[in-house]
Parts: C-alpha cells; structure tokens; sequence
C-alpha cells in the first residue's frame, strides 16, 4: 500500500509521516539523556474505526462516550462492521500506545520512548508495529500464538464515540516478559514510566512489579484510570497501583465513579481531585499530582491540598471529526514536555494544543492538523 493509500475499507491512515513534518527540534543538551527516557505499558489495539447510527449502538446495548470489553455478543462487530459499512478506517491504537506515540512525536528524538504490551505475528500486529517504529517508538512487544492481535471497535455516532476492546492477543501478556533482560534494561534506563489502566484487567501483577522498582529508584510513575468500569470491577489493583503513581490521570466521569466506589463522600471534582493527590504515596521525596480533564470545561490539576484550573483551547462543533484518543493525546502531550523538565503550566498547555488537534481528525491521528 502506498503512502498516501487510503481508500475506504483499506484506509490504515498513513498520518503518522505526517506527524514527522515541522522543525521543533529538541535543544543539543538534552538529547543525549533522551534515549528510552520513557517507557509506556499497555494493551496495543488496533481501531477499526467507523461512522454509524444510534440504533447500531442500540443493537449490541453499548452507550455513546463510553468505553468497555467486548463480551461474547459483541464478537460478531468485528466482522460485521467491514461487512456493512462502506467507509472503515483502521487506526493504531490502545490507550496507552496513543500515548506514547504521540510523546515520541513530538520529541522527535528516535527511540526516546519504548512500549510493551503483547500482540501476535499477524496482519495487525504487523501494522501496529510498523507505525509505532516509523515514528520513532522502541516496540518492546511480548508475542503471542494463543490469540490474533487485539480490536478495538469505535462506533463514532457524531461526535460521540464508543469504544468496544477485544483484547485478544494483549490479554496474553505474561509478567515473565519482565524477565527479559532487553525488557528489563528498558525499565532501568526509563525516568518515567506511564502505565494505562487498562492492563489492570490483563496482568497487574506486572504492573506493580515496574511501579515498585521506580519508586525504589525515584523514577517518575504515571497511571490512567482510563475507564470508569476500571475504578468499578478492578478497584483492588487500581489502588494497589495508587500509591506508587506521583502523576494520576483522568476524566471527570473516572474521578466520579472512583469517587463513588472508594467513598470519598463528594462529587465535586476539585475536592475528589484534592483527595487523590493527598492518598498514600510510597516516594514522599515529591507530593502526587492529580489531572482530571473535563471535556469542554476546564481541567483540574491538584497537588497537596490545591487544586487548579487549566482552561481548554475553544474548537467549534463543526470543526471535530471524532473524540476518540483526545483524551490519549492530551497526556502524551503532557509527558512530552515532563520528561524535558518543563514546569505545570507548560504540560497541561502542551496537552490542550495536542488533544484539540487530535479533535479534528480520525482517531489519534493528525492527518488534518500536523504536530
């Protein structure tokens, strides 16, 4: 397929040659700390992404803006959708890997972020590999012959979008991959190590193997709740994981539900995000950081008993193409600019300028508005 190929049904969005284009290059002193400087760890997913109707939401009980995994009567989507639906866009994707991708774009230094997960050798997984290493990402990928490479389905209905993940091959990573030795060097050479929240459901054992060693080794740790169900029906490896992360990342209806299930007695989401700064923390050398980003509202940033408001850059309505990763980009362009030791306030402003392009464009691409 050809760089610019990207005819319906067929269309694997080649935007990541797109993502290379401007000339920001990172300053001469700091590229030689660059090198793996961070690690992320998540399920790797590839996004068959599509525009449909309410009533196909409807027909498999799944609700706009939301996102879970796939049961048994959500199998037939992913067959389904290339079947009837003329205009299919296949997207790299998974949470934590947006993230990471879209870090490492934007601190164009080869290889100064590396990914685990666990694909398979397949059609898929060969896509998710190669758009990951085009752009400069270090594929640590643990593979898999008991499953094909994992889906997500992304219903756009609109502007909303609802996310369905068979997991498939990344529900078969396995915490003896740590014990590589080319894996472990990559988790000793990380400064920061940014998990998703997902894995939670897939091998948290191997989490907070990583977290523990970076704490030990005053690494910088960052978590996603990543999804409301998580904070539900995973709470014990959530919390588990809580006390390690000094960055913790969210929305507002994540900050809700944790809220809810951990009884925190409020639902005002500075005071929620107050709380979580102030839970347990292992490295008290640094006080925890909570970000919590609220759609078109403000984002609420609290640190010890503080909390503040970053306000989001204005998009017209007309002018988003599909939600799907904002919320993915927004933090990699937060952790582009940790990791290059810039202050608060140049984080959240990086995340704000990154999701707002990701709006307006197809899943966590930038097609239509380059980094």
């Amino acid at each position: 397929m050809s760089e610019n190929d990207c005819s319906p049904r067929k269309r694997y969005c080649k935007a990541d040659k797109e993502y290379t284009q401007g000339d920001n290059e990172l300053p001469k002193k700091l590229k030689k700390d660059m090198k793996g400087i961070l690690l992320g760890y998540g399920n790797p997913l590839l996004d068959i992404s599509v525009q449909a109707q309410e009533d196909y939401l409807a027909k498999y009980g799944l609700k706009a803006d939301n996102a879970i995994l796939a049961e048994d009567k959500h199998q037939p989507m992913y067959e389904e959708i290339p079947s009837i639906f003329t205009d299919v866009d296949y997207v790299p994707g998974g949470a934590a890997l947006n993230t990471i991708r879209v870090a490492q774009l934007l601190l164009k230094e080869p290889n100064a972020t590396s990914f685990v997960g666990c694909i398979a050798h397949d059609k898929y997984g060969d896509i998710l590999t190669k758009e990951a290493r085009d752009v400069g990402v270090d594929v640590k990928f643990q593979y898999t012959d008991k499953a094909p490479t994992g889906t997500c389905a992304v219903i756009c209905t609109g502007r909303c979008r609802s996310l369905v993940a068979n997991l498939a091959a990344a529900n078969c990573f396995s915490e003896d991959h740590l014990d590589n030795p080319e894996i472990w060097a990559a988790v000793e050479a990380a400064k920061f190590i940014y998990f998703g929240g997902y894995p939670l459901t897939v091998c948290p054992q191997a989490m907070l193997r990583i977290a523990k060693f970076a704490s030990e080794n005053n690494k910088t740790v960052l978590m996603n709740m990543s999804a409301p169900f998580l904070c539900t029906f995973f709470k014990e490896p959530m919390l588990k994981m809580l006390p390690y992360a000094d960055y913790w990342f969210g929305n507002e209806s994540e900050a809700l539900e944790f809220a809810k299930v951990n009884d925190l007695g409020t639902e005002d989401i500075k005071e929620i995000a107050i709380k979580l700064a102030q839970l347990d923390k292992v490295n008290k050398s640094r006080s925890r950081i909570v970000v919590i980003t609220q759609g078109v509202s403000p984002a609420i940033v609290a640190q010890d008993d503080k909390a503040t408001e970053y306000d989001i850059i204005p998009i017209k309505q007309e002018d988003i193409v599909d939600t799907n990763g904002a919320g993915d980009s927004f933090v990699g362009g937060f952790l582009s600019e940790l990791v290059q030791g810039k202050d608060l306030e140049s984080c959240m402003k990086k995340g704000h300028e990154v999701a707002n392009k990701c709006l307006q464009n197809i899943g966590c691409t930038f097609k239509n508005t380059p980094l």
